[in-house]
């Protein structure tokens, strides 16, 4: 399981430094990024540095496919389940599937407009203008070494804010 670590930087320059001594010390570059305010971010940000997703487009995505595909999957047998309807189980798998392309296509529409979850929980450190540089990696030991490398070029290391399972 991928463990997150965020740190915010004063400015473009410490954060930049921060993120090349993390990807110098062997975390991947898809599992490193910078993140700060838009116009920080249009002007001095080099675009394979910034977070790949600034929405919440592709988890909402993913929790309305499954949800879409379960409400199906209850619809569909319970139309089985009633001797009126009859449906075959072929329509069950039909009901799974349109449930899981509308569920799917819906939340990841509302997810379009929604923040990421890095951008949602560092909001006031965005807003005053820092950069935060977010790292993520299976390895502990490694995690460990790049966060105290990261520190050591002035940023400070963030709480990580924990969340509930829809979050």
């Amino acid at each position: 399981m991928k463990t997150r670590r965020v740190f915010s930087a004063p400015d473009i320059d410490t954060a930049e430094a921060a993120l090349h001594v993390a990807l110098h010390l062997g975390i991947r570059p898809d599992h490193a990024s910078l993140v700060g305010r838009p116009d920080i971010e249009m002007t001095q940000m080099p675009d394979a540095d910034k977070e790949g997703s600034p929405t919440d487009f592709m988890p909402a995505a993913v929790r309305g496919l499954v949800g879409g595909a379960v409400v199906g999957l209850v619809i569909g047998l319970l139309a089985m389940a009633v001797p009126a309807v009859g449906i075959p189980w072929v329509a069950v798998l039909l009901c799974v599937v349109v449930g899981a392309t509308v569920g799917g296509w819906a939340a990841a529409l509302a997810g379009s407009s929604v923040p990421s979850e890095v951008r949602r929980d560092y909001r006031t450190e965005i807003d005053a203008g820092k950069v935060l540089v977010v790292i993520d990696d299976e390895d502990e030991r490694l995690l460990e070494r790049a966060s105290q490398a990261i520190t050591a070029t002035g940023t400070q290391r963030l709480q990580l804010v924990h969340h509930g399972l829809l979050h």
